[in-house]
């Protein structure tokens, strides 16, 4: 009985969106039927977008505050005055530029340059790629309200971040783009913030490309939501329109068409954020602890660094107040062990990318204390008196691993300044205290670690991120972890993927053909604008090594996304899809004569003048059988008789240099890789070639080798 009545009451919710629908059907069709002008694309500069609506933002704050004074963003306020939320979304659907908005909008910003943009990714690697990778917590001040806005990563492979940030917020808001819709990754943020019962707020961004299609996108987003098993308190969820590069959002379809006619005519918009930040206000409910007569306790979900500090922990307080130089301690998770006591010596509070120090805090509050060097994420912060610690968030597992070793190639220690295995140990260690998605296992020797994680662009920052600070490594090939199924132990698990590919109807074709061989099943098949999208169910091993083959089998022209799914049945043994490799066989320095005599049995890796040792692979063979031993150090034989050919008219092919990601992909089993500050080379684990021959014969197979 419950369940018809349930399945009534989101019948009835999806026709009361009926006339929303129509709505968004009428805009789409406005604008399907007019041709948009490149400088309705094109922002006008950052300073005078948002110089605009902060002016707006500011006289909407003004109302509230004309009875009395406004409370500074340091102070401690009441619980009712808080809102925290996190941003969540897929990769690449604008919610890091939205937080951006938000923030200079919003004053926050004053100190940075205007014309910045993702002030949030201060990290190098998110500069470079343009991606966020870590976490962050920000603030401001609206109404007389502090807002607690927590930016999370939009990948897959840094999806333990947004699990932890969960428990931190009290609502989401769920950022989709206008023209893509929901994808792998936003149905992943979906599911663990529906599974914590919060209430998300919908943004459909990038509203004013001529691609939109808001209509489609709002029925997605409903099937999504149902599909999740959210309530029907959760599918009422409110749904605002904004285009975060242009700086404005509404609640009304009827304002995006007259912000795209005043766009297109060149006048200013007048738009702002003020909608989206009056509906954070109503929508999101305040945070609930108990302040007075409760003892201080906060749960650890991040760890900061500071140069005149040390340590930091960041976390929401969950009950209680605290004050600089009050007593603490610290719980271990799970156990409530007291690991470490002290006392708090700095209070902070982030406000866009400065910190604020704060002389209280209370229940509700998202701060980071100093004091107590030891913590780590998921423990217990509290009072004297405090002795059960805070339940935590638990991540998913791990779906793949490599092993860090120390580098042993002839050629090791030439660039990098830490090289032995206690450095690269220890160094690892400490990235296991602040990103509890990785797990640290002793390797099978002494000078070995093996590293989970949950995919290979997680794994590759982790190693960018060491090169960089001058470790020397070499890394195995990533396998993928395999579990026993509990009730019948001969029966072997292994993780699949959900995948997600947005390509050309032309390419979809040989999409599909080298996916199904790849044991890849296709899920769905349909039209999406101009491209194909194509979903397919596919065991992680299937995409081990896909990528490089995806970008030249759709000529760059392709998107693709994936998220862990589930451990299913081993789906059997892959077709071999790498074909052999030249192997070194002699030290020294390659020459353009040889090279050039090379070049016709396959691709070459490396250059004229690269130095070179025995059991380096430096090429891959154009026919598919066993290695082929090369020697690319030969030179051309000096004699008295003059010769009618020139070294100087040898054209070798360029040759492109690896990016860790591809390379982590195309590694054989029985290969590694050696990674340097200034170079990324490919090996075999074995250098001898007597002995690689022998340890060829005794390999029974590569189940033998996956299997975890």
């Amino acid at each position: 009985m419950k369940s018809a009545l349930r399945v009534a009451g989101r019948r009835m919710v999806r026709t009361a969106r009926t006339s929303r629908q129509r709505q968004l059907a009428g805009f789409s069709t406005v604008c399907a039927g007019r041709t948009l002008p490149v400088s309705m694309l094109v922002p006008r500069t950052a300073a005078s977008i948002h110089t605009t609506a902060r002016l707006a933002i500011q006289a909407q704050a003004a109302g509230s505050e004309s009875d009395s004074k406004a409370a500074d963003l340091g102070d401690m306020i009441p619980m009712e005055r808080i809102r925290n939320v996190g941003i969540i979304a897929h990769v690449d659907h604008g919610k890091t530029t939205l937080v951006d908005c938000l923030l200079k909008q919003s004053g926050a910003l004053s100190g940075t340059t205007m014309q910045e943009t993702r002030v949030m990714d201060s990290n190098a690697l998110e500069k470079e790629r343009g991606i966020t990778i870590l976490s962050k917590v920000t603030s401001l001040m609206y109404k007389d309200h502090r807002i607690n806005i927590v930016d999370t990563p939009g990948h897959a492979d840094f999806g333990g971040e947004v699990e932890r940030i969960l428990s931190m917020v009290d609502s989401v808001v769920l950022v989709v783009d206008a023209s893509e819709g929901p994808m792998a990754q936003t149905k992943f943020v979906l599911t663990k913030a529906l599974a914590r019962g919060l209430h998300p707020l919908v943004v459909l961004n990038k509203i004013d490309r001529p691609t939109s299609r808001p209509d489609e996108v709002d029925s997605e987003l409903l099937e999504l939501f149902l599909a999740l098993g959210a309530s029907d308190e959760q599918t009422s969820y409110d749904m605002l329109f904004a285009s975060a590069k242009e700086g404005w959002c509404s609640r009304s379809l009827d304002d995006v068409a007259a912000y795209s006619d005043a766009a297109a005519k060149g006048q200013p918009t007048n738009g702002s954020m003020v909608p989206l930040l009056d509906a954070i206000l109503d929508r999101v409910p305040p945070p609930r602890g108990q302040r007075e007569g409760a003892p201080f306790s906060m749960l650890v979900t991040q760890l900061e660094a500071n140069s005149y500090l040390g340590k930091c922990a960041l976390g929401r307080v969950a009950s209680g107040t605290v004050s600089v130089g009050d007593r603490i301690r610290v719980l271990a998770p799970g156990s409530g062990e007291v690991t470490e006591e002290g006392k708090v010596t700095k209070l902070f509070l982030r406000s866009g990318v400065h910190q604020i120090e704060m002389a209280q805090a209370g229940a509700g509050d998202l701060v980071a204390v100093s004091g107590v060097p030891s913590v780590g994420v998921n423990s217990t912060i509290g009072s004297p008196e405090v002795s059960q610690p805070l339940e935590f968030v638990p991540v998913d597992p791990p779906t793949i691993s490599v092993t860090f070793s120390v580098n042993d190639s002839p050629l090791a220690g030439r660039e990098g300044s830490l090289l032995t295995s206690s450095m690269i140990r220890d160094r690892l260690l400490r990235e296991a205290e602040t990103n509890v998605a990785l797990q640290i296992v002793g390797g099978s020797k002494s000078e070995s670690m093996e590293v989970r994680g949950r995919g290979e662009l997680q794994l590759s920052v982790l190693i960018e991120t060491m090169r960089r600070e001058g470790f020397e490594l070499s890394v195995t090939p990533p396998r993928v972890l395999f579990k026993r199924d509990p009730e019948n132990k001969q029966r072997v698990l292994e993780p699949y993927e959900e995948i997600t590919i947005d390509v050309d109807h032309a390419a979809s074709g040989i999409v599909i053909e080298k996916l199904t061989k790849r044991k890849g099943e296709l899920k769905s098949f349909t039209d999406v604008a101009d491209k194909a999208r194509l979903v397919f169910h596919i065991p992680t091993r299937g995409l081990l090594g896909y990528a490089s083959e995806f970008k030249n089998d759709t000529h760059g022209t392709g998107v693709m996304n994936h998220s862990f799914l589930h451990y299913g049945e081993h789906a059997g043994v892959l077709e071999k899809s790498r074909k052999s490799s030249m192997v070194c066989m002699s030290a020294g320095t390659a020459t353009s004569y040889a090279l050039n005599l090379m070049e016709p049995r396959g691709r070459l890796f490396v250059r004229n003048g690269d130095s070179v040792y025995p059991g380096m692979i430096v090429g891959e063979l154009s026919k598919d059988g066993n290695d082929l031993e090369v020697n690319p150090t030969k030179a051309k034989q000096l004699t008295n008789i003059r010769a009618a050919g020139k070294d100087e008219t040898i054209r070798l092919t360029p040759v492109k240099p690896w990016a860790l990601e591809e390379i982590i992909a195309y590694v054989n089993p029985d290969e590694a890789i050696e990674i340097t500050p200034s170079q990324i080379r490919l090996r075999k684990q074995i250098l001898d070639p007597l002995k690689r021959k022998q340890f060829s014969r005794k390999r029974v197979g590569d189940a033998d080798c996956f299997i975890d």
